[in-house]
Order: C-alpha cells, then sequence, then structure tokens
C-alpha cells in the first residue's frame, strides 16, 4: 500500500512537472512572439523615421538649390563691382607706376 501511495505520489510529481514545463515554454512562445513583434514595431517605426528625415533632407537640399542661384548672381554682382574699383584703382596709377619704373630703369648706378 506504501508503495502504491509513493507510485501515486512520483506519478503526480511526473505530471506537475510536466505542466511546468507546458507553462515554461508557453512563457517562452509568447515572450519571443512579443519580442518579435516590438522589433517589427521599432524596425517599421525606424523606416518611417529615416523617411521622414529623408523628406525634410531632401526639402531643405532644394531650398539650398533654389537659394543657390541667387547667390552664384550675388557672388557674380559683387565680383564685377570689385573687378571694376580694381581697373580704376589701377588706371589712377598707371602713369606714376610706369614713371617709377622708366625712372629706375634709366638710372644708372655706379
Amino acid at each position: 500500500m506504501a508503495s502504491s501511495r509513493g507510485q501515486g505520489g512520483i506519478q503526480q510529481l511526473l505530471t506537475a512537472e510536466q505542466e511546468a514545463q507546458h507553462i515554461v515554454n508557453a512563457a517562452r512562445s509568447s515572450k519571443m512572439a512579443r519580442l518579435k513583434q516590438a522589433k517589427e514595431e521599432a524596425e517599421r517605426e525606424i523606416a518611417e523615421y529615416r523617411a521622414q528625415m529623408e523628406r525634410e533632407f531632401q526639402r531643405k537640399l532644394c531650398r539650398e538649390c533654389g537659394d543657390s542661384g541667387a547667390n552664384v548672381k550675388r557672388l557674380e554682382q559683387e565680383t564685377e563691382v570689385k573687378i571694376h574699383h580694381l581697373k580704376a584703382g589701377a588706371e589712377k596709377i598707371q602713369y606714376d607706376v610706369v614713371q617709377m619704373l622708366l625712372k629706375h630703369v634709366t638710372t644708372v648706378k655706379n
């Protein structure tokens, strides 16, 4: 009788262990499914954020490109003004520079 009670207790322990193992396996499966879902959601959010940043970058790039034409025109105008000022300054001192060069070239030092 003690033997059958012992066998019944062991059988109950084995059954309880199997049930516990099923519960643990189900919890692991559930955890893995949640992790996979979280990873997919994170990847989706990253893709959306990346697309949004790319759109903003393209928008800014287009704005800069539009301003680039205006910048080029402005720089060309500034360059023309500077060239004009340099030519005017050169014309003012041109005679004096030529005279100074002639003086130094024609003067002989002993």
